[in-house]
């Protein structure tokens, strides 16, 4: 017998959240370890061009950033993804994507707290496997309980961490800007923009693709964010235009400083050596301090959207009810909290964490190609409930490249990254098979 759902805990979260905590949220999922250390590998790939590899990722995530900022402002609710996908689609395959949205963002964590174990044991002048882990545990748990504190205690962490790590961006770009035209010294001369043709361009654009999967994130938390109607679609358009446009710029100044070849050979650390050109050990400290920032930005924000993920499944009955239960003192889902937290800390303690990195980044991609697709579903049977305050213009024409798009960087994306998450996806189909195929959510709200 099917189970329509219409749930409502008996406590709903508090919108806490203003227009700054939500952008906050969107910077601070993207800008996280990719800046620092992708412009040596993609510069190795694709030259001065892997400029435009990132701003194809950027008008890829604007072409999905315009469908979920409808939806969002259709259902601000939290859970993001799955709670529009399972509104359009029905509760299968929001099944599929909460699970694995929840997933995700849980490799995600994991890898970003190892990242900012290794930012910290390099300031602390070197360290070993083992303080690299021991501080990215405590960083984890850390987070974690900020969160169980109160979102508005998150999300005032993450307005801190994101405004400092900006500031030092910002002072590096703009000096490394001036610095290119000649200001400060000699003028550069420039290579030549594609000396790899335009292939490398499309397929380093697949693989820093990962820098651009936070401003979803934020619908993640859309129960919580105040005038939704008139902030979601500013945080989350803003978000990509804000990291856009820095990754490109970080690109054209790391390019103009050292050249493609020379950045290459400096792989992750390039931007620490490039800072070191312009203003010596102080230069790379702040730098070194800016990746250690927004590691910890990306993994509070990530930690956050993952337990809305599922605590949003479980107030759909497709988990145990007790997932979605709000802590009486702190007005947080602190169940659904250390559900993200503890296999996020058991991932930095035994597991390999990079390729699971990889992982997240497709099956973003399957959520991102679904949400354009469930724009075009719900304008074809607008439901009396769908009364958007932003609606995204050329629709159906604009989605359905969204859609495309989406879907098509997977080509691009490595063999072993594709096979693990499809066996994530497969994984979620056989949850809901035993747990949640009596559930009915099509049309719900």
């Amino acid at each position: 017998m099917s189970q329509e759902v219409q749930v409502e805990t008996e406590r709903e979260l508090e919108r806490t959240l203003g227009l700054t905590a939500a952008l906050a949220i969107g910077i601070g999922t993207m800008i996280g370890a990719g800046i620092f250390v992708f412009p040596g590998i993609a510069a190795g790939r694709a030259g001065p061009a892997a400029a435009a590899s990132f701003a194809i990722g950027a008008v890829i995530a604007l072409l999905v950033a315009l469908p979920a900022s409808e939806l969002a402002t259709a259902m601000p609710k939290s859970g993001g993804g799955y709670y529009f996908i399972s509104r359009g689609f029905g509760a299968f395959l929001g099944c599929l994507v909460g699970l694995s949205l929840w997933t995700g963002l849980v490799f995600a964590s994991a890898f970003y707290l190892v990242g900012f174990g290794e930012y910290a044991a390099a300031l602390a002048g070197g360290g070993d496997r083992w303080f690299v882990t021991a501080v990215a545990l405590v960083g984890g748990v850390v987070l974690t309980a900020v969160s169980v504190g109160g979102t508005e205690k998150a999300g005032e962490l993450q307005n801190g961490i994101v405004t400092l790590l900006l500031s030092i961006l910002v002072v590096f770009l703009v000096f490394g800007v001036l610095d290119s035209l000649g200001v400060f010294g000699a003028e550069q001369v420039p290579e030549r923009f594609a000396p790899f043709g335009l292939a490398p361009v499309f397929t380093t654009a697949a693989l820093v693709f990962t820098s651009y999967l936070g401003f979803v994130q934020v619908a993640t938390v859309a129960g919580e964010i105040r005038e939704p109607g008139r902030n979601l679609p500013i945080a989350m358009v803003g978000s990509v235009l804000v990291v856009g446009t820095l990754y490109v710029v970080m690109i054209y100044v790391s390019t103009s400083a050292f050249g493609a070849e020379r950045l290459a050979e400096l792989g992750e650390t390039a931007p620490v050596e490039v800072a070191r050109s312009y203003a010596g050990t102080p230069g790379a400290i702040a730098i070194l301090v800016a990746g250690l920032l927004a590691t910890v930005s990306s993994a509070n924000a990530s930690i956050l959207s993952s337990s809305r993920a599922i605590y949003a499944l479980s107030k759909d009955r497709l988990l145990p009810d007790g997932v979605a239960v709000v802590n009486e003192r702190f007005g947080t889902p602190h169940v659904a909290l250390g559900l993200a937290g503890g296999p996020i800390l058991a991932l930095v303690l035994f597991g390999r964490v990079e390729v699971l990195a990889e992982v997240a980044s497709f099956l973003h991609l399957v959520m991102y190609g679904l949400i354009c697709l469930t724009v075009i579903e719900l304008r074809r049977r607008e439901p009396g409930w769908y009364d958007p305050s932003f609606r995204m213009p050329g629709s159906p024409v604009l989605p359905a490249v969204g859609a495309v798009s989406s879907f098509g960087l997977i080509y691009f994306m490595a063999n072993l990254s594709i096979l693990v998450g499809c066996v994530v996806l497969v994984g979620a189909a056989l949850w809901y098979a035993f747990y949640g195929r009596d559930v009915s959510l099509r049309g719900a709200h």
